[in-house]
């Protein structure tokens, strides 16, 4: 898809998502276990239920292959401003590190190396709430960040991949194990299930 229809389809998606109706299901707790919408999350040997009749778990440990597929680990290559990517979470991570260089460096790591990759950077966003790309600083609150963000989704819908597992989604998106925390992460649970059910519904209408 050339850079005129990818800017068209992001620009389409912001509206779309602006619009969409989003409300995430609470994750309760009871006699020890958690439960989403009346249903457990876990079995009774301690394994993830990947999906029940209200909501599909995503999650890269989860022993489902659209739960595998959905995660931002998922190794998806895509191309975004110019660079390649080796998948969502190498995005996300290159922001933790203020050198343009390291940053390109960790767009080559897939998945779990990706997210694994975060514990040789030399800054900790945490501290400052900025975020960077490529030496330019982003406020990981303010309305650049998520911009940021839908523009990367949009580029790693492009793989196809990726684009027809989110077209084959039939139920809610949840991720039980997402930090809820904002300050914690740069990607909260209801940030990912917002974007990920949205895009998921986006791709499904456009490509009808």
């Amino acid at each position: 898809m050339s850079n005129q229809k990818i800017s068209a389809e992001l620009n389409a998606y912001r509206q779309f998502k602006k619009d969409f109706k989003f409300q995430m299901k609470e994750i309760v707790e009871k006699d020890g276990m958690q439960y989403c919408d009346g249903f457990p999350i876990y079995a009774p040997n301690g394994a993830f239920i990947p999906e029940c009749e209200k909501w599909l778990n995503v999650a890269y440990q989860i022993k489902n292959s659209l739960s595998k597929l959905l995660s931002n680990l998922y190794p998806y290559a895509f191309e975004f401003r110019g660079f390649h990517l080796q998948s969502i979470e190498s995005f996300f991570q290159a922001t933790k590190f203020k050198d343009p260089e390291l940053q390109r460096l960790v767009f080559s790591y897939k998945g779990t190396d990706a997210y694994h990759i975060q514990a040789a950077s030399a800054y900790n966003w945490k501290q400052t709430g900025i975020l960077y790309w490529q030496g330019t600083p982003v406020n990981r609150f303010g309305e650049d960040y998520a911009a940021l963000v839908d523009e990367a989704y949009i580029s790693a819908a492009q793989n196809p991949f990726y684009r027809q597992a989110l077209k084959n989604v039939t139920k809610p998106i949840i991720h039980s194990i997402g930090n809820t925390s904002m300050t914690e992460s740069i990607f909260a649970r209801e940030e990912f299930e917002r974007q990920i059910n949205s895009l998921s519904q986006f791709i499904k209408e456009i490509d009808k």
